[in-house]
């Protein structure tokens, strides 16, 4: 370079200059372009091999979920055969008199019911009667009647329970100072699909 004059010196530069830039923006407007498209799609195609890898792994446990489905559904119709339907007060008399009686616990006195909206969730697809009981029992039996009746009847519970000494209450009649006798409140869901 020191051999060429100064002119074309100068224009050697400029041109070397001038080509720098020109590869330089070409570079930047065409190429890093291009390169931020690629690592746009990359990221496009990553996202749907994750979205359909998620469905292939939906779709090869739809079989478990229908087969759970269908027993989950036939364990509530077992459920709601034993719910309340139909004349409620011969339902209440037959279940749990009977209940009572194999416990030896003696309820003669069963109310009417009286239904209620459950209120627990919103639209629930179940109404609740309630049935005030009466009757007497040893401690021990009403104990094991109300344990073993919740646990019998998932959707039935106990409130407001009352007991005091059976020969202290005029109604029942017991001589036996053992027994107990006991009032409350029997809620149960009913069954919606019995009319």
């Amino acid at each position: 370079m020191k051999n060429l004059p100064k002119d074309k010196r100068d224009r050697l530069i400029v041109t070397g200059v001038l080509t720098l830039v020109a590869v330089g923006a070409i570079y930047y407007m065409l190429v890093r372009s291009q390169q931020s498209n690629v690592e746009a799609l990359s990221k496009k195609i990553a996202e749907e091999k994750a979205k359909v890898t998620s469905a292939e792994r939906l779709v090869s446990v739809t079989g478990e979920l229908k087969k759970n489905l269908e027993l989950e559904k036939k364990t509530l119709t077992s459920i709601e055969e034993g719910m309340a339907s139909g004349d409620m007060y011969a339902w209440v008399i037959q279940t749990v008199g009977r209940f009572g009686a194999e416990r030896n616990v003696d309820i003669p006195q069963f109310s009417r019911e009286v239904t209620t909206d459950v209120g627990i969730l919103p639209k629930f697809p179940y109404k609740a009667a309630v049935f005030n009981l009466r009757g007497t029992a040893y401690y021990h039996d009403l104990g094991k009647f109300l344990a073993d009746f919740e646990n019998k009847f998932p959707y039935a519970r106990v409130q407001n329970l009352e007991m005091e000494p059976a020969t202290g209450s005029a109604a029942t009649g017991v001589s036996d100072t053992e027994k107990l006798a006991f009032r409350l409140e029997l809620v149960t869901l009913i069954n919606p699909n019995v009319r």
